[in-house]
């Protein structure tokens, strides 16, 4: 580069946009702890008590829920900021979903749960991403839905993931378009979306020179909704279902993807449809590949 460019070679990469970079002999750890550190100064938590997790597990947020309104300037700020957050934190990254429906008109009851995320960065400060070195480049992916669990409109939210070697690198969280009449169905639409993510994501793969001869992996913990992909004939409990969902056969048929049964208790996005309790949360966190940089091998300091 330096041959053909006039540039000068900095050494390592170690801060970009905004997003910390640390480089060992073992892997790559990506964080955003001057960021999140920010955050809390800007909304005045810089001396707050920390919670273990982002939601409470038993409780869900209404549109309406009789609390009264909240300031939405602030409250969009504070959700707009930890959607940024989520490029290094996709342990956030349903909950910062969750909020963002709220964007207007929300209540003090979604302004004090936006706090609450905010208690739990600020007692995982020096979380991020780390990638080990070594592992095979191959894309693996996790989908997962809840089943009606938006209050108000009994819509469900999709949740995917993909690795490639180590670390999860592309994830979301989303609420589905339609009504889903059953857990399969649910599930089905949410296999259709990370399908079409699987799709881009192998482009992109060969672009980098890291063609995917293989199939994709697709693990999806629901049975029936696996037996619907892999079933041809249209029958009574599925032709309602969106045309547009049913292309997840084809590119079965074509070897893009391969759908896969994973055990409820191993599927990782799992984290991106729902509220978890303590245990459950950080078992999940863990593989995704979100840990403190104070777990990292050898001395890391940020």
């Amino acid at each position: 580069m330096m041959a053909k460019y006039e540039m000068t070679d900095l050494g390592l990469l170690h801060h970009f946009l905004g997003m910390g970079v640390v480089q060992t002999e073992s892997s790559i750890f990506l964080y955003q702890k001057k960021y999140a550190s920010t955050l809390l100064s800007k909304f005045g938590l810089t001396e707050c008590k920390s919670v273990t997790t982002p939601l409470v597990a038993t409780k869900k947020l209404a549109k309406n829920d009789g609390s009264g309104a909240a300031n939405e300037e602030q409250y969009r700020s504070i959700v707009g900021s930890l959607l940024y957050l989520t490029a290094t934190r996709p342990d956030i990254m349903y909950a910062s979903s969750l909020l963002a429906r709220f964007m207007h008109c929300p209540t003090n009851r979604h302004y004090g749960t936006a706090k609450r995320v905010l208690r739990y960065i600020r007692g995982t400060l020096d979380y991020g991403l780390e990638y080990v070195k070594g592992k095979s480049p191959i894309l693996i992916g996790y989908c997962d839905s809840d089943k009606g669990g938006s209050v108000g409109d009994c819509k469900s939210t999709s949740g995917y993931a993909f690795s490639f070697g180590s670390g999860v690198f592309s994830w979301a969280s989303v609420k589905q378009n339609c009504v889903a009449l059953s857990t399969a169905e649910a599930e089905y639409i949410s296999v259709a979306e990370a399908t079409t993510q699987a799709i881009w994501l192998r482009f992109v793969l060969e672009d980098f020179g890291e063609l995917q001869t293989e199939a994709t992996p697709l693990h999806c913990d629901n049975i029936s909704a696996i037996a619907i992909t892999k079933n041809p004939v249209f029958h009574q409990k599925t032709k309602h279902i969106d045309r547009r969902y049913h292309f997840i056969k084809d590119a079965l048929q074509e070897g893009v993807i391969n759908l896969e049964y994973c055990p409820t208790n191993e599927q990782l996005a799992d984290i991106f449809t729902k509220s978890l309790a303590k245990d459950r949360f950080n078992y999940l966190r863990g593989m995704l590949g979100v840990k403190s940089s104070q777990d990292l091998k050898g001395s890391v300091e940020l």
